[in-house]
């Protein structure tokens, strides 16, 4: 492999099975735009704000320099197609916590195991890597699919932000839910 085939060839910062993640760069803007107006995917997480191609590649730069988070795309190994990303974000290295989020792009890539798969990688790099000992996340009541998935992968729910979000006319409640590290440990490092 010549080394223009090898930096065309994009970095595989967390590698899975089906998926594996990557840094987000300045190359990514239009595919992170175009991820944003997904409506699935916006009602899924909540998003209601309109970005423009100069905000997200705005935020894409604060992201390089942001050493309280980690932000990856999420790409299919088979042919390096970005379906989603997730991040882990708001470390705080004095009690080892972090809150994790991941947005999947389009139904087509939804209810496949990729996020599950996405979410494993990340947990481990977060568990195993960063030391975190606690990772928690929010879950809007009515994606009974991301609750589902979140519940079989190990989270606890911890609690509800009641109507923490108005979207579509009415407000929806939020789910905390959480990680500890042991209970990674116990159910996923043999």
């Amino acid at each position: 492999m010549s080394h223009q085939e090898q930096a065309l060839t994009p970095v595989r910062f967390l590698d899975g099975e089906r998926v594996y993640l990557r840094p987000v760069g300045m190359e990514d803007v239009e595919v992170y735009y175009q991820m944003l107006f997904d409506s699935e995917a916006r009602r899924l997480t909540g998003t209601q704000k309109a970005f423009t191609r100069e905000e997200i590649s705005a935020y894409i730069e604060s992201k390089r320099n942001d050493s309280s988070g980690v932000l990856l795309l999420i790409a299919l190994r088979e042919n390096d197609q970005v379906i989603g990303d997730v991040q882990i974000g708001g470390i705080d290295r004095n009690n080892r916590n972090a809150y994790i989020r991941i947005a999947i792009d389009s139904g087509s890539f939804q209810g496949k195991g990729y996020g599950s798969e996405a979410m494993l990688l990340m947990l481990d790099y977060g568990f195993g890597i960063l030391n975190l000992h606690r990772i928690e996340l929010n879950v809007f009541a009515y994606n009974a699919r991301a609750i589902h998935t979140y519940e079989k992968l190990g989270f606890q729910r911890e609690g509800v932000q009641r109507q923490a979000l108005y979207y579509n006319h009415e407000y929806h409640d939020s789910i905390l839910m959480s990680m500890l590290a042991d209970e990674y440990r116990e159910r996923y490092v043999k």
